[in-house]
C-alpha cells in the first residue's frame, strides 16, 4: 500500500487551515459583539444607561407611603431632626447608585431586600427609640441627623486627610460618619469637600443619604467586598473567609461596616438591634422576615478589618 493513498495535497491542507482560522475569528467576533450588545436601559431620571436599570427601580417597589411607615416617628415633636429626612431625598440620592446595582440587582424581591437591609442599618444608627416608646422602639429611625453630645472632636493625625482647624468630626448623616479620615475619604468619593465642611451632612438630606450609600456600595479596602456585594451575592468568600465564618448575607454587611465593634462579639444587643430593624422593615415592605436570608448575624465572624485605630462609626 503506497504512502500516497493516505496523504493530502499541500494546497488542500492550507485551505483547511485557512477555513479553521476564519471560523475561530468569526466566533471570537461574535463573542465580542454579544458582549458589546449587553442590553442597557434607562428609566427616566432615576436610573440611566445600565443593565441594572432593566430591572424594577426603587420607586417601582418602594413608594412614599412605605417610607412613611418605616420611619413613622421621625417627625414627632420629640425627634431631633424634624423635617429633615424625606422620601424624595432618598430616591434622589439613589439615582447615582441604582445604575451600579443598588436596589436594582437580582429583580424586585432582591431589590426590596437590599433597600430593607440598607435602611435597617440607617434606622438603627439614627434611632431614638427605646423599649416603651410609642409605636415601639423600631419606629423611631431617622430621629437624628447628627450626634448630640460628642465626647471628643474625632480628630486623628492623618497624612491624606489632616484635620481642619476648628472643625469637629463627630457623627453626622444617615450612617453616621466619624473621624477626619472618613469624612475625607467619603468626600473624595462624592466629590464634596466634607473634610473642611463635615456639617454638610446635617444640612442636606440628599447628601446625607448619598454618603451612606457610598459606604454601602464601596469596600473599606481593596480586594475586600462592599456591603452591597456581600448582601446581593456578588461576593464569593475565599477559604480564609470561610474559616473566619465570613459568609454572604446580612451578617456580613455588619462586618463590612462596623467590624469588631459589632461582629465576633457573640449575641450582643448592638448586633441584634440592627437585625431587628432589618426584619421590621422587611415585614413593613411585605417581603416578610422569613425571607431575611441565610447568615443573618455576625456573632462568630472574624472582622475583615480588626480594630487598630479609633472606630469609624
Amino acid at each position: 500500500m503506497s504512502k500516497g493513498m493516505f496523504s493530502r495535497p499541500a494546497g488542500n491542507l492550507a485551505a483547511m487551515a485557512a477555513i479553521l482560522v476564519l471560523a475561530v475569528l468569526l466566533m471570537a467576533a461574535a463573542g465580542v459583539e454579544a458582549k458589546s450588545k449587553l442590553k442597557t436601559c434607562s428609566k427616566g431620571w432615576e436610573c440611566t444607561d445600565s443593565i441594572y436599570c432593566c430591572n424594577e427601580t426603587i420607586s417601582d417597589f418602594f413608594q412614599v407611603y412605605q417610607f412613611e411607615n418605616l420611619f413613622s416617628k421621625r417627625n414627632s415633636p420629640v425627634a431631633h431632626a424634624v423635617g429633615f429626612w424625606d422620601y424624595h431625598s432618598f430616591i434622589t440620592a439613589s439615582t447615582a447608585y441604582q445604575p451600579l446595582g443598588f436596589g436594582t440587582t437580582g429583580g424586585k424581591k432582591m431589590g426590596m431586600k437590599e433597600v430593607s437591609a440598607f435602611l435597617g442599618h440607617v434606622g438603627s444608627k439614627t434611632s431614638c427609640g427605646y423599649g416603651v416608646a410609642t409605636g415601639g422602639p423600631l419606629a423611631w429611625g431617622l430621629c437624628y441627623n447628627h450626634e448630640l453630645s460628642p465626647s471628643q472632636s474625632y480628630c486623628k493625625e492623618d497624612y491624606l486627610y489632616p484635620c481642619t482647624a476648628g472643625v469637629e468630626y463627630h457623627g453626622r448623616g444617615a450612617l453616621p460618619v466619624y473621624w477626619n479620615y472618613n469624612y475625607g475619604l467619603i468626600g473624595d468619593g462624592l466629590k464634596v469637600d466634607l473634610l473642611n465642611h463635615p456639617e454638610y451632612l446635617e444640612q442636606n438630606a440628599t447628601l446625607a443619604f448619598q454618603a451612606a450609600m457610598w459606604r454601602w456600595m464601596n469596600p473599606i479596602k481593596k480586594k475586600q467586598p462592599s456591603a452591597h456585594d456581600v448582601f446581593v451575592g456578588n461576593w464569593k468568600p475565599t477559604k480564609n473567609d470561610t474559616l473566619a465564618k465570613r459568609l454572604p448575607g446580612f451578617g456580613a454587611t455588619m462586618n463590612v461596616l462596623y467590624g469588631d465593634e459589632v461582629c465576633g462579639q457573640g449575641d450582643v444587643d448592638s448586633m441584634n438591634n440592627i437585625i431587628s430593624h432589618y426584619q421590621y422593615y422587611l415585614d413593613l415592605l411585605g417581603v416578610g422576615r422569613q425571607n431575611s436570608g441565610e447568615n443573618l448575624d455576625c456573632a462568630e465572624q472574624e472582622p475583615f478589618n480588626p480594630t487598630v485605630q479609633p472606630a469609624s462609626s
